[in-house]
Parts: C-alpha cells; sequence; structure tokens
C-alpha cells in the first residue's frame, strides 16, 4: 500500500515537472517572464526529478545548464537509494 501511494506521488509530482518545464520552455521562446530555477530545483526534491529529467529531454530546456545535466539525475538516484532504504526497512 506505502509502495503505491509514494508512487502515485511521484508520478503527479513528476507530472508537474515536466509541464512546468514545457510552460518555461514556451515563455523562454516568447520573451515572457519565466518560472524561477530554484522552483524546478524544489519541485525536483519534493519527488518531481524525473519529470524535470523528462521535460528537459523533451523540450530540450535547461540542457546547456551543468546543474540540471548533473544535478536532476542525482536527485532521481537520492530518490531511488531513498525508497530502496525505506522500503527494506518496512520489510524487516
Amino acid at each position: 500500500m506505502i509502495t503505491w501511494m509514494i508512487l502515485i506521488y511521484a508520478i503527479i509530482v513528476s507530472g508537474i515537472g515536466f509541464i512546468l518545464m514545457g510552460v518555461d520552455k514556451k515563455r523562454a521562446r516568447s520573451n515572457h517572464w519565466r518560472i524561477q530555477e530554484s522552483t524546478f530545483w524544489k519541485v525536483a526534491w519534493l519527488g518531481g526529478a524525473t519529470g524535470n529529467w523528462l521535460g528537459m529531454s523533451v523540450f530540450r530546456h535547461k540542457t546547456k545548464h551543468k546543474s540540471f545535466v548533473i544535478g536532476t539525475p542525482a536527485i532521481i538516484i537520492v530518490h531511488l537509494v531513498l525508497f530502496i532504504v525505506i522500503k527494506a526497512r518496512l520489510l524487516s
């Protein structure tokens, strides 16, 4: 049950990250106000790093920023490790 709740949460937050990447890319092209980078990092740390990463790939956005290219996959790895550790603790 907990696993499904975590998975659903991650999908929702990742969806938000993905949408934010698309919206920011569209705004960048049309010279409108932009979404702050700190917002992307907050979403990533709250569980949306996978959505951010997919948004970076699909929209080709933030791909020249080394902090995003390296940091986003690193957050995904941290989240996976945390999930595995928490899952192992719950099963023991």
